[in-house]
């Protein structure tokens, strides 16, 4: 068809300025997806990498038990048991009707000893994803709890310390938390060696839960078993003697350690109050302290061996020397030294049988002051004993270039310094193994570790067969004496010190070391504040070292050394064994 010559032909006219623009956008919005894409990909992809491992990427441990810890014989002391935990995510509950249900919870409530409003208290808040609804619940319980198939609550394997000795080993074996982690006591010191390390797998997943790539995997280091120098048996009986002997006085609390003389190691350490670490209700702080290692006292009369050992050996006497104690009491710097009646002339024996205050001190203030404070800094007092555990005192013993002669007569019979039952018991030790100080050992040890001689084994040896004066029938500590055996000892009773001087009450102590005349083991007794009339160490603690050594002997087989009931020989305490 024509077109007529008067009718315009309509063509599309170009924009330049909103061409150009467009164009501009355009080129824009690319360069922008470029330059982000470059900056993402190249100049920081951590981002999006982490996004996508969040999505991707899991982590699996493997489950590793924590070490057992058993006594030098294998018995079991801390096992680790399987247990479960109870857990939720409460959007999930919301979300799939599991809140609404009352009666799985009221189910669930009535085995975990709680309410249901209790637990649905916990899963109220649809926006968190994940709480503890109890923890440490038994197989059967969590079997229980899974059948009930609550929509959003979930089981977790774990494991539950438990200490099949209970309060008997507490203070030593000590306690963890509720993720096993050591808080106390032996648990706390060797944690690291007790958890060892749980295997890891990194590893990728698709949308369907696949494997699809293993990232990286670190083996397990596995935990280590602990193999304690406790005998279990001597421990239970420790344990037993010196429970009754604390309830028997009304004593407020009471230790006992027991020492292999040579080895160093340590067969017993007891204490009285205790707990149970398997049910910690209603438990008090106090209780958990360990006072065989973290409570001084001054040691009295039990350090007068030590004093007796100084003077034979600077040779001021021989054992067979006459001190004079008469009229049974003496004054020092215008101060009284006395004893509990007058006993005359006594030998070293006596002194020590009688527990003579005027004779030892007399013995000291005779002997030069640094030779006197190097026999306790070599006893091992106001020192550490090696034995690397919590809290341990190093109790007081102040090394002073003046000390005023009544000082120094008040230290001769264990004033003036104090010790704890620990290091009470190494110096016994110390004297039984011949005068070989070694360093105390609360794990079993394959070889003794190396000691120090700090007192001559033969004047060690007389000193031990002195102090089985004492245990004679009119010696303090009669009630120490073991039928068979030989028993070499100390009482001890001291005054609390108090603000401005000294109190009214007492600590009775006995310390010791069987058999006489070839040491085994030493024992040391502390009852702290016994009730009533009955406080002198004789009385309240020579009866619970007679018990515990008579029992030892028997559980550690050794031989008796007075078979035919031979009693030592005396005659004004002179006579020797």
């Amino acid at each position: 068809m024509a077109v007529k010559r008067n009718e315009k032909i309509l063509r599309p006219e170009p924009l330049p300025g909103r061409f150009m623009f467009l164009l501009v956008c355009i080129c824009l919005g690319f360069v922008s997806l470029i330059a982000r894409a470059a900056y993402i990909q190249v100049i920081e992809p951590d981002r999006l990498r982490y996004e996508g491992d969040l999505r991707s990427v899991r982590v699996a441990q493997d489950r590793i038990q924590r070490g057992n810890i058993t006594d030098r014989n294998g018995v079991e002391l801390a096992v680790s048991v399987p247990v479960h935990t109870v857990w939720a995510d409460p959007k999930v509950v919301h979300d799939r009707g599991g809140y609404t249900d009352t009666r799985r919870w009221q189910a669930m409530a009535d085995v975990l000893n709680t309410t249901p409003e209790q637990l649905l208290r916990k899963v109220e808040n649809p926006d968190r994803r994940f709480v503890y609804l109890e923890r440490m619940i038994t197989p059967a319980v969590a079997n229980y709890i899974r059948d009930l198939r609550i929509p959003g609550v979930g089981l977790k394997e774990e494991s539950r310390r438990f200490y099949p000795a209970g309060e008997i080993t507490a203070h030593v074996i000590g306690i963890t938390n509720i993720d096993a982690e050591g808080l106390d006591g032996l648990e706390a010191v060797y944690n690291n060696v007790l958890t060892g390390t749980p295997g890891q797998r990194r590893y990728r997943k698709d949308g369907q839960g696949r494997l699809v790539e293993l990232l990286e995997a670190t083996d397990s280091e596995l935990p280590q078993n602990l193999t304690l120098s406790i005998d279990q048996r001597i421990q239970a009986l420790a344990y037993r003697e010196l429970t009754k002997a604390v309830r028997f006085h009304q004593a407020t609390s009471g230790s006992v350690v027991v020492i292999d003389v040579h080895t160093g190691e340590v067969l017993a350490m007891v204490n009285n109050p205790s707990y149970n670490p398997n049910n910690r209700s209603g438990m008090q702080p106090h209780q958990m302290r360990n006072r065989a290692i973290t409570d001084s006292f001054e040691p009295g009369s039990t350090v007068k061996p030590l004093v007796i050992l100084g003077a034979l050996a600077n040779g001021d006497v021989t054992i067979d020397s006459k001190i004079s104690t008469s009229p049974g009491w003496m004054r020092v710097g215008g101060r009284r030294v006395q004893d509990a009646r007058n006993y005359g002339e006594l030998d070293l024996a006596g002194i020590l049988a009688h527990s003579s205050n005027v004779g030892t001190s007399r013995l000291a203030l005779d002997m030069e002051l640094e030779d006197l404070l190097d026999l306790y800094s070599s006893a091992g007092f106001g020192s550490d004993t090696g034995i690397n555990m919590l809290g341990e005192s190093m109790g007081m013993f102040q090394h002073r270039n003046r000390w005023s002669n009544f000082e120094v007569a008040t230290l001769s019979y264990g004033y003036g310094l104090s010790t704890t039952t620990l290091q009470l018991a190494q110096m016994y030790a110390t004297l039984g193994n011949g005068g070989n100080r070694l360093p105390l050992s609360i794990l079993k040890i394959d070889e003794p570790l190396p000691g120090r001689q700090v007192f001559s084994r033969e004047i060690s040896r007389q000193v031990v067969q002195l102090m089985e004066a004492v245990t004679a029938d009119s010696g303090t500590g009669s009630r120490a004496r073991v039928p068979g055996y030989r028993v070499a000892g100390k009482t001890g009773t001291t005054r609390k010190a108090v603000a401005g001087g000294y109190g009214d009450e007492y600590v009775g102590l006995f310390a010791g070391v069987i058999p006489a005349s070839r040491p085994r083991v030493a024992i040391a007794v502390m009852i702290n504040e016994p009730a009533g009339d009955s406080y002198h160490g004789g009385t309240v603690a020579a009866p619970v070292f007679s018990a515990i050594a008579e029992e030892t002997m028997r559980i550690l087989n050794v031989a008796p050394d007075n078979l035919n009931g031979r009693e030592l020989r005396v005659a004004g305490f002179g006579g020797r064994p």
